[in-house]
């Protein structure tokens, strides 16, 4: 692995959805990360893939909203202020398709997750900055991770989804 390629912050959005109340999706995402990428060259197959966000940085546009999921009752980032993925594999399957998996430590819980990936393609910036694209996407379940706070609703089903469907872009910026 002798090249580097840093995901360029300005240029990426590290996001999730969440069912609310069984029928609406409420999205977030992390203002603060960072990762990058260890491959050979410009070829992605078996790279080494490493991200990590701060979760106080979590935004929902709900200031409320994003407290509570600071708070204990859910993130707790006070004790648990990092989200980390490390990959152990990241596989090509087609010119296009590429699968990512590897450990994904998020509240003190570490568990594996196989994450799907879209290659974009490489281009030159004009600036001379060799960039990469991807979308990824996966689910968790947030249980898993210990995230248990919920509500149950009078009509039935809870306020808040166990599904956490992982909508990721980023641009990479070769180091």
């Amino acid at each position: 692995m002798n090249t580097t390629w840093n995901i360029d912050t300005t240029h990426s959005e590290i996001g999730f959805k969440v069912k609310h109340m069984m029928f609406t999706n409420v999205s977030g995402k992390f203002d603060r990360y960072q990762g990058q990428f260890l491959t050979d060259g410009d070829h992605f197959e078996n790279a080494e893939v490493t991200f990590s966000a701060d979760v106080d940085s979590i935004n929902t546009g709900n200031t409320d909203r994003d407290n509570h999921l600071r708070s204990a009752d859910f993130f707790d980032a006070a004790n648990h202020p990092k989200l980390t993925f490390k990959s152990s594999s990241v596989v090509k399957k087609s010119e296009s398709d590429y699968e990512i998996s590897g450990d994904l430590s998020l509240h003190g819980v570490t568990k594996f997750v196989r994450l799907d990936a879209e290659f974009g393609g490489l281009m030159t910036d004009p600036w001379g900055n060799r960039k990469s694209a991807w979308s990824i996407s996966g689910k968790i379940n947030r249980k898993d991770f210990g995230l248990n706070w919920n509500a149950a609703l009078e009509t039935g089903g809870v306020l808040v989804s166990e599904e956490v469907r992982l909508h990721i872009e980023i641009q990479l910026v070769k180091a």
